[in-house]
């Protein structure tokens, strides 16, 4: 079936050689597919480690005069050879990249399939070798395994008969150097495992690997040696199409690794497809970040992550409360793979039953991965907790960020449950009695300290996000249950930026650039008065009092279409007179003083042209709030930042900040630019830098407000960057390896296709922005389907579980199904 879905970029060549596509469940670890079918990245210990490649391979021999083995993968990226990584220097010992292998390889990503085609021209056999783990929709805990699946098909290409060798060859890389490890056989498989420690019960872990077939034979007991000897025994047994079948060594010193051979035969054109099943557990961690610990030291990524915590409890993963060891997990895992298998496909042939654009597609897909990343963590009561992105042996910038996580778009559509869980998070353990929140959560989740600023944005943001949950969820006595926490926080906003209840933020605030803005700018303001209109709504369908949310949203409202708005595009004013708050003179040096007296607070933007200058209207859209602000002011900002901060070629643009996201002749959307004059002398951080995420805002924004083709001119120009021959087209990263806000590109769908299920109301919006017929994804609280426009008339297919439609509003109509339901 997948090799039926068309329109999918193939890697190959140059593009091919940073391709590495994640398998794991959400929270659960990570092992990456590379497009050459390499396996790296393995990040199973509850914490990233991006360059942990171990010499772990599946390698195929046929059999005949002159036998024929090869490593089932393509040729080893040269990068690798003296790009990055230990042991370079030293010519590379304990890699196997010495071995042959096939000539070519080509990759396909069908989210969450990643496909691997090898050729090589002495090899009789086509070799297609596909990764997975399960990905469905609504079914968070399946969805959470931690497992991977691969599945390697052979075609004999010859005209005679062929005699072959499969095999799967793991050394020990659970091992922590403890000296107690071993390695286990099982039916038609092995462990490698890791015990526990007593003083650190943390390195204990077991990885588990199985094939599904009856002529598999497991090695448990390699040859021991010095220096290579291991590896060149065990090449020497796989060229000779050995099937070994041994147990474990008699002697005390456990074996170096395992294998498992399946030996098979296959006459002109037949196929044979090896499963082989893979899975982990590593149950407790050392994992423990907040303001309560005593003892902690800074990760290195330089924005304040915690890490070698105390003996105060630790995180643990949630399948450790599910499973009690890695055989439970692989029985589970076998149990059910064909019924994951066919769920995850069905999910997998719904989401690519589309007629949107390509790049659309593949930016959405692409940034999915990060669900399998280990930027997320789930811990045992089922809830998520993440980081904002991977540093490459640690996670980078601690506790599901509201700011950041404000973007995504995807997993309230995809696991509404996990969804409210954050909202869970922020308006309880991590908001005081005052209404205060703190935008870091702790881990494991528990009340947090309360002594940084809030974020305007991130807190602002979560309100509406409140609102978006509860009309995706359809559950008013969620909304009732949780409304006081929201009362208390959206007012502890007021009292806090907008003290004279002017409506309008101009004290100090806190937001996603790491510093505070000074006077009322587009963006929080934006965010502001999409709050406010969340909060009157949502205190409406409560039976509390709104009025003051009203008349504070009329009032931002005003300001800001009259007094930020200059005509292009909306600005910032900014100001330090008049607050309450005062500008540090006394804490500043000596020039910093000179320069706050001579421009006034550092890090601002003022006339500039902010990427995020009415982010507040896009959250708006996609919470399902509404206009917030006058559409054609908004659409004119849209177009000055597609206008004045896409550029396709950044060769001479100056970025003293970081300047690997794009840089030379990259093309990206700047966050801001000044097309008017009046840049400050240190503008905000991270003013000259493109982000990853900003450009689908920005994007799905315009694609929303009709601008279609420009829209899709910033999806173009981004995943350009991400082909493959400098950056993994499935790792869009800022601060770390697959970074949270890029899932905003989810919103591309709905920017484009205006589809949205209001569970609250059952009723399906629809108000396409692309020309004719069309065919788009739809995911909701109960079930996911296909939904678009046919004959010029709207529709919607449901292919798992029921969407209860009771009204569908197309465009500015509205068109009923009769009173029927649609399941």
């Amino acid at each position: 079936m997948l090799s039926k879905i068309i329109n999918i970029t193939e890697y190959s060549g140059e593009k091919l050689k940073f391709v590495a596509y994640p398998m794991g469940g959400m929270g659960a670890g990570m092992i990456c597919l590379e497009g050459t079918g390499t396996l790296s990245h393995f990040s199973l210990r509850n914490k990233p480690d991006i360059h942990n490649e171990p010499n772990v391979f599946s390698a195929i021999c046929i059999k005949g005069e002159k036998n024929i083995a090869r490593v089932l993968e393509g040729p080893v990226p040269m990068y690798k050879i003296f790009g990055r990584g230990k042991g370079m220097g030293n010519g590379l010992p304990g890699k196997n990249y010495g071995l042959p292998r096939f000539r070519e390889s080509s990759f396909k990503a069908i989210f969450p399939f990643g496909i691997v085609t090898l050729k090589d021209e002495e090899i009789p056999l086509d070799v297609q070798i596909t990764g997975w783990s399960p990905f469905i929709p609504g079914d968070a805990d399946n969805s959470s395994l931690p497992v991977a699946g691969l599945e390697f098909r052979f075609k004999n290409t010859a005209n005679e008969k062929i005699e072959c060798v499969y095999s799967f060859n793991a050394f020990n890389f659970m091992k922590t150097g403890a000296g107690n490890e071993q390695v286990l056989t099982v039916p038609n498989g092995f462990i490698l495992d890791q015990p526990p420690v007593e003083e650190k019960p943390w390195e204990q872990g077991a990885f588990c690997a199985v094939v599904d077939d009856l002529q598999a034979r497991v090695d448990c007991s390699w040859f021991r040696g010095w220096m290579f000897d291991t590896l060149t025994i065990l090449w020497k047994n796989i060229e000779e199409g050995a099937a070994i079948e041994k147990s474990l060594p008699k002697e005390e010193k456990p074996s170096p690794g395992a294998s498992i051979f399946v030996p098979f035969q296959l006459g002109p054109d037949e196929e044979k497809v090896i499963r082989l099943r893979l899975s982990w557990y590593v149950p407790e961690t050392d994992l423990r970040f907040g303001k309560d610990e005593e003892k902690s030291e800074n990760c290195g990524c330089g924005y304040g992550c915690k890490d070698k915590a105390d003996t105060k409890e630790k995180y643990k993963p949630w399948y450790s409360k599910r499973f009690n060891n890695v055989m439970e997990v692989s029985d589970y895992w076998g149990s059910n793979y064909e019924q994951l298998y066919q769920k995850t496909m069905e999910f997998t042939r719904c989401f690519y039953d589309t007629t949107l654009p390509g790049e659309v597609i593949e930016a959405v897909a692409a940034n999915l991965t990060i669900l399998k990343s280990p930027t997320v963590l789930r811990q045992t009561d089922g809830r998520l907790w993440c980081w904002e992105g991977c540093c490459d042996e640690t996670g980078c910038c601690y506790g599901t960020c509201t700011h950041v996580w404000n973007y995504t778009q995807a997993l309230c559509h995809l696991f509404p449950g996990l969804e409210r869980g954050l909202r869970q998070t922020e308006f309880y353990e991590s908001q005081d009695e005052k209404g205060h929140q703190q935008f870091r959560a702790s881990l494991p989740i528990r009340p947090s300290s309360h002594d940084f600023h809030a974020a305007a944005d991130g807190q602002l943001g979560g309100i509406m996000k409140i609102y978006r949950e509860w009309r995706i969820s359809g559950d008013t006595q969620w909304l009732k249950q949780i409304w006081p926490k929201v009362k208390l926080s959206i007012n502890y906003c007021i009292d806090t930026w907008d003290p004279k209840k002017e409506g309008i933020l101009k004290e100090p605030h806190h937001n996603t650039y790491d510093i505070e803005f000074w006077g009322p700018d587009g963006m929080c303001n934006s965010f502001y008065l999409g709050a406010l209109k969340a909060a009157s709504l949502m205190a409406k369908a409560v039976g509390d009092d709104y009025s003051l949310y009203d008349e504070l949203y009329l009032k931002c409202k005003d300001f800001l279409e009259n007094s930020l708005f200059n005509g292009e595009y909306f600005i910032q004013k900014v100001q330090w007179e008049g607050l309450k708050a005062r500008l540090p003179l006394e804490e500043s040096n000596t020039e910093t003083r000179e320069l706050l007296m001579k421009e006034g607070p550092k890090y601002q933007y003022g006339n500039g042209c902010l990427s995020d200058g009415v982010i507040g209207a896009w959250m708006a859209e996609m919470c399902g709030i509404g206009e917030i602000l006058d559409s054609d002011k908004v659409k004119k900002h849209l177009m000055s930042v597609y206008k004045y901060n896409l550029k396709k070629d950044l060769s001479t643009h100056v970025n003293p900040q970081r300047p690997g996201y794009a840089v030379g002749k990259e093309g990206g959307l700047l966050l801001c630019t000044w097309p008017k004059g009046g840049k400050p002398s240190l503008p905000f951080i991270y003013s000259d830098e493109v982000w990853t995420g900003i450009e689908y805002q920005v994007a799905s924004h315009l694609m929303s407000m009709g601008y279609v083709d420009e829209g899709l001119d910033i999806v173009r120009t981004c995943r350009k960057r991400y082909d493959g021959s400098v950056r993994n087209p499935f790792n869009e990263y800022e601060c770390g390896h697959w970074y949270a806000r890029a899932m905003a590109s989810y919103a591309l769908l709905q920017g484009l296709t205006g589809i949205r299920y209001d569970a609250v109301e059952k009723v399906f919006y629809i108000g396409p922005r692309i020309k004719g017929d069309f065919r788009s994804f739809i995911s909701t609280e109960t079930g996911f389907g296909t939904a678009g426009v046919k004959d010029g008339k709207p529709f919607i297919e449901v292919k798992s579980g029921c969407i209860d439609v009771r009204k569908v509003v197309f465009g500015t109509g509205n068109i009923a199904y009769r009173g029927e339901n649609i399941e």
